[in-house]
């Protein structure tokens, strides 16, 4: 299956790309991260290797235990928001070896950098929910997610029960889906590039450490029944935290799911005004919410620009906003995160009740 192609670029898009790089140019700020970001980067790094050591170490009552594997979800969490996700898309630092280390620290909770980059940078970023294409459309057959996907009699349900799905998608990712990825050799219809020699080291090594740091050596020092029940407490947390944010950005009721025409392949709209189609904001005013999840409540600023850090979303979204009123382009947002999650529940109902 070949990848959709996008019209040629839109003058909005054009304009759009001139105005944020006038905004950098005038303010004379890095479009990377800053020193707020670096901080919260080890606010979450630290708070993380803590909650471990005490877990693991200094084992904990049952009822504390059980609300610190929660909060280390929330800090490992925070990592995947905040460090990775901008060190995986370049924008964390000026330097590209901080970037390298930034976006490493997924390895380390579990999943690997290598295949987050071809999942997320290219199959989510390019082909933003195109069935078959963006890869983060894909829950089947647990969940619909998308209009042409099949639909069974359990979607009928989705709306119900999708949050046990999201719980156990971080164990998935983990355990399951890096490994087909490896073994297939592609992210839906997206080709991986041939590893070298050294992916390969890291991707097994990485996943030594994890099965080390989150299997063996909790199991050694609290007991297998004592870590099997902190671990999926961890897990589910974390793939609730993470199925979240992300969801509320492309599967709700207002965003689209465009396909290319089966003749020329060819995708309607501009790459631009795709993603401004596909993807929506969710309580941006909110500063505490934007700060835990590293801006990621921005998508439509992400969208249109992933390699700018997150700390600059706020301030570019006025730009954006304005440019896409000026031009007539849709632009996507939820004034509270509660009013998206209900989006995304109407979103699952509908596809669980037609065909």
């Amino acid at each position: 299956m070949r990848p959709p192609r996008f019209n040629q670029a839109s003058l909005f898009h054009i304009e759009l790309k001139h105005r944020i790089k006038t905004y950098f140019a005038e303010t004379k700020l890095s479009p990377t991260g800053n020193s707020a970001l670096y901080f919260k980067a080890l606010f979450f790094i630290i708070g993380f290797v803590s909650v471990y050591i005490h877990l693991v170490f200094f084992t904990p009552h049952w009822a504390p235990a059980l609300l610190e594997s929660v909060i280390l979800a929330a800090f490992a969490a925070g990592i995947g928001f905040n460090v990775m996700h901008d060190g995986a898309h370049g924008s964390f630092s000026k330097k590209e070896w901080i970037n390298e280390m930034a976006g490493l620290s997924i390895n380390f909770l579990g999943a690997n950098v290598f295949m987050w980059k071809t999942k997320h940078n290219i199959a989510h970023h390019s082909f933003t929910n195109v069935a078959d294409h963006d890869d983060d459309m894909n829950a089947r057959p647990l969940l619909r997610l998308c209009p042409t996907q099949k639909k069974y009699s359990i979607h009928n349900y989705q709306h119900i029960y999708f949050l046990f799905v999201y719980a156990i998608l971080y164990l998935y990712w983990v355990f399951v889906t890096d490994y087909k990825k490896y073994i297939s050799r592609k992210v839906g219809s997206i080709a991986i590039k041939p590893m070298t020699w050294k992916e390969h080291v890291s991707f097994w090594g990485y996943k030594a450490i994890h099965a080390l740091l989150f299997l063996v050596l909790p199991i050694y020092t609290l007991g297998f029944n004592t870590w099997i029940v902190g671990f999926l407490v961890f897990s589910i947390a974390t793939g609730i935290f993470l199925s979240l944010v992300f969801q509320l950005a492309h599967s709700l009721e207002e965003t689209t799911f465009p396909l290319p025409d089966q003749g020329t392949n060819q995708l309607e709209n501009d790459w631009a005004v795709h993603q401004l189609r596909t993807t929506a904001n969710f309580a941006t005013s909110n500063k505490i919410l934007s700060w835990l999840v590293g801006g990621l409540n921005f998508q439509v600023e992400h969208h249109l620009f992933p390699n700018i850090s997150h700390v600059h979303y706020y301030e570019i979204s006025k730009i954006i906003k304005a440019t896409c009123a000026e031009f007539g382009v849709p632009y996507l947002e939820h004034p509270k995160m509660r009013l998206a999650i209900a989006s995304h529940v109407n979103h699952l109902r509908n596809l669980g009740s037609r065909h």
